[in-house]
């Protein structure tokens, strides 16, 4: 596909007996009748301020220290930032123990477990924590209840990033559920002396019927003074529930293994939505179209808006004049860079500041009750 979309112009070839469609600027005679009518675009969509935050940092650092730059791990779970950060020097790893002594390593949003701050520490890396504000939160939630003597149950999903980095924060007294199943198999030691936590990117309604299951087996169960599920994930979330009512098809953009993503798809089904996810206008298939007359559009919390609205111009060169917003909530939230990158000035000679600086946010819009 072009960079930047297709013009409108332009036309939609669909190749008989392939199951993807692709753009061509040639004529063709092999035309779709189009049915759809109207897209939609949730609001809000796309990148939150976590993601926003962990992107600056490592195009920041890059600015600050030249190529390379190693960031373990995905900095957020979208293959298109991979990629550009990737042309612009950043260099992925899977753990610290890969990159160079002495070199500068950041860390991605999804937070670390103390383990790797100690490999890092080790290796004598210059870190960067670029770990979003509201994963961090939830770490130092792990860590006071921990200390308070706690069982610790988190409500996650098993080898996300965010679970491994917050388990690794009181190994012995934190134990994983998934499911209400989950819940009805769990012992503790003292179910007098239980709280839970959960991971960031959860799917709102699911989590809630965990934490009911869980309230209803261990009456005495504490949790943190504010939800875990970041601010961006429930608007995200409820934009879906809303709109789809109004469509009948919803796209959701985001890769693959991006949670709030693959939340966004089951909120939109759950609601009666047939709904698909894409990383990029070129997955769309022509069998998910036939008939279609309401197309949602949104995309996950990892996802930049270039792609939207790619998927837009895909839509208007088949034709469809008219494209909207779905408004349903307002965000107004930022979140300071970390200290190595926010003081240090290109080419001075600040040096790095400790990890854990967790940012502010300049302001929080709640979702309406």
């Amino acid at each position: 596909m072009q960079e930047g979309g297709v013009n409108r112009g332009q036309s939609v070839e669909v190749a008989l007996g392939h199951e993807r469609l692709g753009y061509t600027g040639a004529p063709t005679m092999a035309l779709v009748s189009n049915t759809i009518e109207k897209v939609l675009l949730a609001a809000p969509r796309g990148y939150c301020a976590g993601v926003d935050r962990a992107v600056q940092t490592v195009e920041r650092a890059l600015e600050i220290h030249g190529a390379p730059v190693y960031v373990r791990k995905e900095i957020v779970h979208n293959k298109h930032v991979v990629a550009g950060l990737c042309e612009r020097g950043a260099i992925f790893v899977e753990e610290e123990s890969e990159v160079p002594e002495g070199a500068v390593c950041v860390f991605s949003a999804h937070g670390v477990a103390p383990s790797v701050r100690a490999g890092a520490q080790a290796r004598g890396l210059r870190t960067i924590d670029a770990t979003c504000p509201l994963v961090t939160k939830v770490h130092r939630e792990a860590v006071r209840f921990a200390e308070e003597g706690y069982t610790i149950v988190l409500v996650g999903h098993d080898g996300h990033e965010e679970v491994e980095g917050t388990m690794g924060e009181a190994p012995e007294q934190i134990v994983l559920v998934q499911s209400e199943r989950d819940v009805d198999a769990l012992q503790v030691a003292d179910p007098e002396r239980i709280a839970y936590i959960t991971q960031t990117t959860l799917a709102v309604d699911e989590t809630s019927s965990i934490l009911e299951r869980l309230r209803e087996r261990f009456p005495d169960i504490v949790g943190p003074r504010t939800d875990d599920i970041c601010y961006a994930t429930t608007n995200r979330q409820a934009a879906v529930k809303q709109m789809a009512p109004s469509c009948d098809l919803i796209l959701v953009i985001g890769s693959r293994n991006s949670s709030n993503s693959l939340r966004l798809v089951e909120v939109a089904r759950d609601c009666g939505a047939d709904a698909h996810l894409i990383d990029t206008a070129d997955e769309v298939r022509e069998e998910w179209l036939a008939g279609r007359r309401v197309v949602g559009i949104t995309s996950g919390a990892s996802a930049p808006e270039n792609l939207v609205q790619e998927l837009v111009d895909f839509f208007r060169a088949r034709g469809v004049a008219e494209v909207s917003e779905f408004h349903v909530i307002s965000e107004d939230v930022r979140f300071m860079l970390p200290k190595p990158v926010r003081d240090h000035t290109v080419g001075g000679s600040a040096g790095m500041a400790a990890d854990g600086d967790a940012g502010a946010a300049t302001a929080v819009v709640a979702p309406p009750t």
